[in-house]
């Protein structure tokens, strides 16, 4: 009896793309639901209130001290009894920030330029937790304010104008920097003296943060009045009769804007009071500037009236530097320049170190051109037939263990009465040359000490190896009066 062949499922077609379809299906799915958290992955779900969502959309990340630690799951409004409505967050958190303390605070920042948010969670100090499903009140959730809703309390008239300063500054600043450094070398006494002034306001007995909320509190007071306000201002007609048809509108859209610009001014006010101190400590240095220009002006009236021709003329010069522009462009652009500068900029960090040793000796010493006037000398005497090389030959002392023959030791003197004094080994290696690191600062080669002078030729009467004692001086023939002055500094 034949036994039956067992079935595999690599024997059906059919059954092999039915379970790669499956897979293939289950993949996309959880591909497309990554975004709200991978399944059968544990969570820890907390909610919390927001006066705002600000954009905030499901999927976004929740994060503890810049760490990814959850997602937005769901973003909802809620309307309260009071008839205001409020966003409804609900997290899902990794199980390993369970629990957390339920005076946390959150508080919705941007990610990106491009509007991107995320909720940043801040951890509190209470020893009690959020329950699974709890609520972090809206109390506990700080309102941002955007850079682009800041921006936006403008007309668009004043955002193009704030557009134009911007570029008009940065173009009159490009050229300060010499005094921007001096600026900032001048600031430590001021932030010495600002010091005792932010401990004072950080401290818990100024309640600084109470008093702005107290502010805040009395803005939100008047702000239902906003209206009535701004009917009293119609209203007075004998003092506005005559700026009704040109001021009224734009009056009236001050006052609508208004509470909101003194909700930012209150809310960022401390933090601008230091650069307000900051600037009245500056007008005030400033004002002897001030004072000088205005004894100036006159002078610079006169530039002016010779700088308007200039400028006039200034557009011919502009389409002159247009194509060296591009052709500068181009040189940047060139991988092959760039290598090349590359290279320079190794060789002279290579060379830096060798040249900041070798440098005094021309600077100070004149070896250098010393050494090219002997070469040119060597060859100075000549005839019709051309020059000749100009040589006197050195003869070494005489004596046991002289130069001058072979040498079991070194020369240490002897030999006969008149070459005895010669007949010792003095070796300068390394002379001193005023390089840096160099003690003394002295230009050791073709200087000897006075006793030698006085009879040339004549060298101690003792064995010399390494630098000769005393000071040799750093004057040496041939410098010039720009190195004469160097040197006695």
């Amino acid at each position: 009896m034949k036994r039956r062949r067992r079935s595999r499922i690599s024997a059906s077609p059919v059954l092999v793309g039915a379970i790669t379809a499956v897979i293939a299906v289950v993949a996309v799915f959880f591909s497309y639901n990554a975004n709200k958290g991978l399944p059968f992955v544990p969570t820890y779900e907390v909610k919390a209130e927001l006066p705002s969502a600000a954009s905030l959309v499901s999927g976004n990340e929740v994060r503890i001290a810049g760490v990814r630690v959850g997602l937005i799951s769901q973003v909802k409004a809620e309307q309260r009894d009071d008839g205001r409505s409020i966003a409804l967050a609900t997290m899902k958190l990794d199980k390993s920030v369970q629990p957390i303390p339920e005076d946390s605070t959150v508080l919705v920042r941007q990610r990106s330029a491009m509007g991107l948010k995320y909720l940043l969670l801040t951890p509190g100090k209470s020893d009690q937790g959020v329950k699974e499903g709890g609520t972090l009140p809206e109390s506990q959730a700080d309102e941002p304010v955007d850079m682009d809703q800041w921006f936006n309390m403008f007309q668009e008239p004043v955002r193009k104008a704030i557009q134009k300063n911007l570029a008009e500054y940065g173009g009159g600043l490009a050229t300060r920097g010499a005094d921007i450094n001096k600026i900032l070398a001048d600031l430590p006494p001021l932030l010495r003296l600002a010091e005792p002034v932010t401990k004072n306001l950080s401290s818990k007995k100024t309640d600084l943060r109470g008093f702005v909320r107290g502010l805040s509190q009395a803005a939100a007071e008047v702000a239902p009045v906003a209206e009535t306000q701004a009917d009293m201002f119609v209203q007075l007609d004998r003092t506005f009769v005559a700026l009704a048809e040109v001021a009224r509108p734009y009056i009236q859209d001050s006052i609508s804007e208004g509470v909101d610009t003194e909700l930012s001014v209150i809310k960022n006010g401390p933090r601008i009071r230091p650069f307000l101190y900051a600037s009245a400590d500056f007008m005030k240095a400033l004002r002897p500037g001030a004072k000088a220009l205005g004894e100036s002006a006159p002078i610079v009236a006169r530039s002016f009236d010779i700088g308007i021709p200039v400028l006039r003329s200034s557009p011919q010069l502009y389409d002159e530097l247009a194509p060296t522009a591009r052709s500068l462009r181009r040189f940047g652009e060139s991988s092959s320049n760039n290598e090349g500068l590359d290279s320079l900029i190794r060789t002279s960090q290579i060379l830096t170190p060798l040249l900041r040793q070798v440098t005094p000796s021309q600077n100070v010493c004149n070896y250098v051109a010393l050494l090219l006037r002997n070469v040119a000398s060597a060859t100075s005497p000549h005839n019709d037939d051309g020059n000749w090389v100009r040589a006197v030959s050195v003869l070494p002392p005489v004596g046991p263990n002289a130069e001058g023959g072979p040498a079991a030791t070194y020369a240490q003197g002897g030999g006969s009465y008149k070459t005895s004094n010669l007949n010792f080994l003095h070796s300068n290696p390394y002379p001193n040359t005023a390089a840096p690191g160099q003690s003394p600062r002295e230009c050791e080669p073709g200087n000897y000490p006075e006793e030698w002078n006085r009879n040339v030729g004549t060298m101690p009467a003792r064995t010399m190896i390494g630098n000769i004692p005393g000071d040799s001086g750093i004057e040496t023939e041939g410098q010039s009066q720009k190195q004469l002055n160097w040197v006695t500094k």
